[in-house]
Formats: C-alpha cells, sequence, structure tokens
C-alpha cells in the first residue's frame, strides 16, 4: 500500500505544495456538491461555487483551458441554480425535477456545439492544441456544459451527460498527472449513476424543503 501512496504522491513532485494542498481541498468540496445534488439539496451550490473557484485556477495553473472554462461556466451556473431551485410552484413547494422537453434537447445539442467552437478557438489563441488531450479536453467541456445547464434547470437527464463526461475525464486528468482530480472523477462516476437513480423516483415531486 505504501508503494501506492509513493507513486501517487511522485507525480506532484516539483509541484507548488499550495496547487496540492488547494486540489485536496477542491476535491472535498466537489464531492460535497455532487452529493447534496444527488439528494437535491440546495447546498449543492454553495459548496460549489467555492470548489469551481479553486479549481479554476487550478486549471489555469496547468494549462487546461477548456476545464478552467467549465468551471467559470459551473461558478455563474451555480448562481444561476441557486436562483431557479429555490422558485416555488405554490407557498410550500419547490420547483420539481422534470425530463427535458424538445426544445431543451434542441438548446442542448446547440450548447455542446457552441462550447466546442468556443474552447477550440481558445485553444488556438493561446497555442496549446498540440496534444491530443486538448481534443479530448473540449469535448468533455462541451458535454460538462450541457450537464450543468440541465442541472441547474433541475432537469433530470444532467446525471447522464456527467456521467459520461466523468468517465471520460478519469483517464484524461491521470495522464495530466492529476491523480488526486482522476480519483475524484472515478467516484464521481459512482455518485453520478446513484444521483440518477435517486431523481428518477423524485421525478415530477415538488419538494417542501431544499435542505435534506
Amino acid at each position: 500500500m505504501s508503494h501506492i501512496f509513493d507513486w501517487i504522491f511522485s507525480q506532484y513532485d516539483g509541484v507548488s505544495t499550495h496547487i496540492v494542498v488547494l486540489e485536496l481541498v477542491s476535491v472535498v468540496f466537489v464531492l460535497l456538491s455532487v452529493w447534496y445534488s444527488k439528494r437535491e439539496n440546495i447546498l449543492v451550490y454553495p459548496t460549489g461555487i467555492v470548489a469551481t473557484g479553486i479549481a479554476a485556477y487550478i486549471l489555469l495553473y496547468w494549462g487546461l483551458l477548456g476545464d478552467m472554462l467549465i468551471n467559470v461556466y459551473y461558478f455563474i451556473m451555480s448562481v444561476v441554480g441557486w436562483y431557479l431551485w429555490t422558485r416555488k410552484v405554490d407557498e410550500t413547494h419547490f420547483i420539481p425535477i422534470t425530463t427535458t422537453t424538445q426544445n431543451e434537447k434542441k438548446w442542448s445539442i446547440f450548447i455542446f456545439l457552441g462550447t466546442l467552437v468556443f474552447v477550440t478557438v481558445v485553444y488556438l489563441l493561446a497555442d496549446k492544441f498540440n496534444t491530443w488531450t486538448a481534443y479530448v479536453d473540449t469535448f468533455t467541456t462541451g458535454i460538462f456544459f450541457v450537464g450543468m445547464w440541465l442541472m441547474a434547470k433541475k432537469k433530470l437527464e444532467n446525471w447522464i451527460y456527467w456521467i459520461v463526461g466523468d468517465i471520460i475525464t478519469v483517464p484524461l486528468y491521470w495522464y495530466k498527472g492529476l491523480i488526486f482530480s482522476s480519483l475524484l472523477y472515478a467516484a464521481l462516476t459512482i455518485i453520478a449513476i446513484y444521483g440518477y437513480k435517486a431523481w428518477k423516483k423524485s421525478l415530477g415531486k415538488s419538494p417542501q424543503t431544499l435542505l435534506k
């Protein structure tokens, strides 16, 4: 077991201590945020804001521009989602979990394709479209942008996007040497699967509290 830990921490040779500490803090808050999302708990957003703020800084440091933009977008959508989730359908019930409409599916495609174009331009301007990770990063950025938008609107299908994106991100981060983040996304994949099942059971139900 000690050999495994030695190998993991060896991946951080030459990396500033504050980056390693910040990554661990971000990991904790991401786990909390996704766990709260699974429970349909409004705390998903304040914990998510902390996690994404830290993650954006770390990803900028590593040059993963697509993922950095994801977290800036997450930060903004967390504020939007916080507002939308607290809207009420009557005096005692908040908006329920629903499935995507045909119009929202069209918007999902538009957001995905628009994100691909936007992130590609960012990479080209930064002259960083020179590795296979840039292409994968661009693709997962599109997936996660749609997932976050659907989560803010409390749509069941947001979990499908998280699952697909998380699975792809695990080897990407591992390859880049972000071991803790890679393990995090492996855990997030599992939580997302359970999140989908939990939301499916609550489909169409208007909660009376957002603190569960």
